[in-house]
């Protein structure tokens, strides 16, 4: 596990949608055929997908980059483009998915959970679609519209049977390196594990046989809860274990009483998250060979020695059976829902771009605005109706805008009046058409 990542950074990117047509048909003997153009496909959607195929987040270390493909443009003859492929990013299972404050968008606890994390854009209509009794002949048609980009952060919490909890170069590698083929680094000076690592333990044969996945995660230190020592790095991948192992060092002279060590772990085990004081768990004398006293101290249930062996197949009978009966507890039932945290999309936003000059933005808006001619007369008109109905005059009126103010939305300009029309006027001065 010398790989091992468990924080990344994932830059997602929706497919952009396909710009809708502009045409019209001209056929033989069919005077006046009418417009035709096809519609854009949507863009793709990324999704993050829990795959049990994967145990780390190494892959999105060097390439964070993550794009689903793009629609295809509509043509003549109302031929409409292919939507963009979805593309599927696969992450181990318990990864949590947060935005870039911080906020926690998802949680990927169970193989099969899918989330989309960007969402492709539409794709553009097409100008037969804007055909009426009034516009016999647009000539005009929507821009698709861009895929949703944005950066996430990932923290992958390891799902595992059993966590094994201790201080600073208590034996914590040495054992799991004993007991599964887990090869950690292992070394005689505290902070040496530095990342989780995960082990598979048999125990048993046959029928009997017993498979759980332990977890050997770095030492923690007198105020990890607060954030000490990495704390919170190292605790959240206590928090989705069954049970808990705690290691408490025997060795003569060179850590507190085994008493006060279990004091520290399940004090911080509490700050961090109450739940876990519930959890089973099973007290563990390490490091025997280095005690003077082979009597195990109060409320101590076994005692080990992993570089001589010792212990070991009680300490994993044990396990066995608390892990046994914390499955059964948990029971089949059915499968917990994937729970989503998702702002509500904004679909109008005003915001102060300075003195007598706003700008109007939201999903909504750019849409209003996405024409591919906005020289056009007809489109104009198109424009003006749409920010009628999204309530564009009214929002500025509530912002604060004052007549003559500018107004920017997407690639148009304008000039705010109160109790008025709002008119859009396109940015190149050469073409530009006061319609009121």
């Amino acid at each position: 596990m010398a790989g091992f990542v468990d924080e990344a950074q994932l830059h997602v990117k929706g497919g952009d949608g396909g710009a809708g047509a502009v045409a019209f048909r001209r056929e033989a003997h069919v005077p006046l055929g009418g417009p035709d153009g096809g519609d854009g496909g949507d863009g793709g959607d990324v999704w993050l997908v829990a795959s049990t195929s994967h145990a780390s987040l190494l892959a999105f270390q060097d390439q964070p980059y993550r794009k689903a493909g793009d629609g295809r443009h509509g043509q003549g003859k109302r031929r409409h483009g292919a939507r963009g492929a979805d593309l599927e990013v696969p992450v181990p299972v318990g990864t949590t998915v947060k935005d870039r404050d911080g906020s926690v968008l998802a949680d990927l606890a169970v193989a099969g959970d899918r989330w989309r994390a960007a969402r492709g854009g539409r794709g553009g209509q097409g100008n037969a679609r804007f055909a009426s009794a009034r516009r016999r002949a647009p000539d005009f048609a929507e821009q698709g519209e861009p895929g949703e980009d944005r950066w996430l952060r990932l923290e992958l919490r390891l799902v595992a049977d059993v966590a094994l909890v201790g201080l600073p170069n208590v034996g914590k590698s040495t054992l799991i390196s004993r007991v599964s083929a887990a090869r950690p680094k292992v070394a005689d000076y505290p902070f040496n594990t530095l990342r989780p690592h995960l082990g598979v333990v048999r125990v048993g044969q046959g029928p009997k046989e017993v498979e759980f996945v332990l977890a050997d995660v770095p030492g923690l230190v007198e105020g990890a809860a607060e954030g000490r020592g990495l704390g919170h790095r190292f605790l959240r991948h206590v928090e989705r274990a069954r049970v808990l192992c705690l290691l408490l060092d025997l060795a003569d002279g060179l850590a507190p009483p085994p008493a006060a060590q279990a004091d520290i772990l399940l004090r911080e085990l509490g700050r961090y998250q109450p739940e876990l004081l519930t959890r089973p768990r099973v007290l563990v004398g390490s490091r025997a060979d280095l005690a003077g006293d082979s009597t195990p101290p109060p409320g101590v249930e076994l005692v080990v020695s992993a570089v001589r062996g010792t212990g070991l197949p009680a300490l994993l009978t044990r396990l066995a059976e608390l892990v046994e009966e914390a499955r059964a507890a948990e029971g089949p039932g059915p499968r917990p829902p994937l729970v989503v945290y998702r702002p509500l999309e904004q679909d109008l936003v005003v915001e102060p771009a300075g003195p007598g000059r706003w700008v109007v933005g939201g999903a909504a808006a750019s849409r209003a605005v996405a024409l591919s001619d906005l020289t056009s007369d007809q489109a104009l008109e198109l424009v003006e109706r749409r920010l009628r109905r999204l309530g564009v005059e009214r929002a500025l009126r509530r912002a604060g805008a004052q007549d003559g103010d500018e107004v920017v939305l997407g690639p148009l300009q304008f000039t705010y009046h109160r109790d008025d029309v709002v008119v859009p006027v396109p940015k190149r001065p050469s073409r530009r058409k006061d319609l009121r």
